[in-house]
């Protein structure tokens, strides 16, 4: 089945390699002919200018940091855009001759020849991309916390303070409650007063990010059925999925996330490797999370829990990763068919006697 930008005739095809200062330009004919080859400053008013000068033309360029805005302007001003998978385009990224330029070339004349090629995908709205932007930062914050525990805890270490165990929150509190008498106490002073700041700026973000699930999202509660899954991870899943009926098959949602393994078939040959890792990465780390809470020893009872442990039963820590990996894929699907469905989550559905009775008349 052809795309709508296959079954549309454009008059012109405009690739573009982004950077972060200019952009490389390359303007072709439908016939493939270069008609200007030409680099721009990386502001709004230049791509404007562009775009109008192309009015009605299709746009290609590769997924980046600036791609989101840049590709929403290019549509805003009457035009098409494609967003080119970088992952999956070889002759760009293996060209021994690769520059800017040639790539800006090879953007337009795959475009041209078939979008299908660039295996293009669809950025979300600039409103989904702000409420994404709090988890981002939370991420961010989080991410220097440990660092700055970690450092405290090493360096303690090797002055043989070893300090206990306890959640991150709380980490400040214990610290100075065990240095309360050591002179050590004013040297990592200052880094508990960071800490204190971070854990205030972390609890704020999760207070924005719940009351933006609950409110503008209110999907994420039918996904927080599941013990495990907080609004953290409800909101980076429906963030990411964006429209749920373009799943047609509900297990296609793990494949967008990156949650089964690759292939590399041929002939007789069917290799067994890691998963894709492709999409989303955040998302799939949340989830990954998730199953690694479910399968841990506060995990509730549930289908989940229960198959993740049989595979875990296989015995070593090969199995106890392919576990927490099965389960991350199993919760991605789940989590679909709750939206989707908006049935009421079921946590030992698989063991109620009608499900039983089913099993054993199949």
């Amino acid at each position: 089945m052809k795309t709508k930008h296959q079954r549309k005739q454009f008059r012109t095809i405009i690739g573009v390699d982004l950077g972060d200062k200019k952009h490389h330009v390359c303007v072709t004919d439908k016939d493939g002919n270069i008609l200007s080859e030409t680099t721009i400053p990386n502001r709004r008013e230049h791509l404007v200018r562009l775009a109008k000068e192309h009015r009605g033309g299709l746009f290609a360029m590769e997924v980046g940091t600036h791609s989101p805005w840049v590709s929403r302007l290019i549509e805003e001003n009457g035009c098409s855009c494609l967003v080119a998978n970088a992952r999956k385009l070889r002759a760009i990224y293996q060209n021994e001759r690769k520059c800017d330029a040639l790539d800006a070339r090879m953007l337009a004349k795959l475009a041209r020849v078939d979008p299908e090629l660039l295996s293009p995908i669809k950025h979300g709205s600039e409103e989904r991309q702000l409420d994404r932007l709090a988890i981002t930062l939370r991420d961010s914050l989080v991410r220097q916390r440990v660092n700055i525990i970690s450092t405290i805890r090493f360096s303690l270490k090797s002055l043989g303070v070893r300090l206990p165990g306890c959640s991150t929150p709380y980490f400040a509190r214990l610290c100075r409650q065990e240095l309360e008498d050591s002179p050590l106490l004013a040297v990592v002073e200052t880094s508990l007063v960071a800490l204190d700041g971070l854990n205030a700026q972390i609890k704020a973000l999760d207070k924005q990010i719940a009351k933006t699930a609950a409110e503008q999202y209110p999907q994420t509660k039918r996904l927080e059925q599941i013990t495990g899954v907080g609004p953290i991870t409800s909101l980076s899943y429906v963030l990411a999925v964006g429209e749920p009926e373009r799943f047609k098959d509900l297990r296609d949602v793990a494949a967008y996330l990156g949650l089964v393994p690759r292939r590399d078939q041929s002939g007789q040959s069917d290799k067994q490797l890691p998963i894709s890792k492709a999409g989303n990465r955040d998302v799939r780390r949340l989830l990954v999370q998730s199953a690694q809470y479910i399968l841990g020893h506060f995990g509730p009872d549930c289908d989940l829990r229960r198959h993740g442990l049989k595979l875990a039963a296989r015995g070593g820590k090969a199995a106890k990763r392919k576990a927490i990996i099965a389960i991350a894929r199993k919760l991605a699907v789940l989590m679909l068919v709750l939206w989707k469905t908006g049935k009421p989550y079921q946590p030992l559905r698989e063991s109620t006697p009608e499900t039983a009775a089913k099993k054993q008349a199949a």
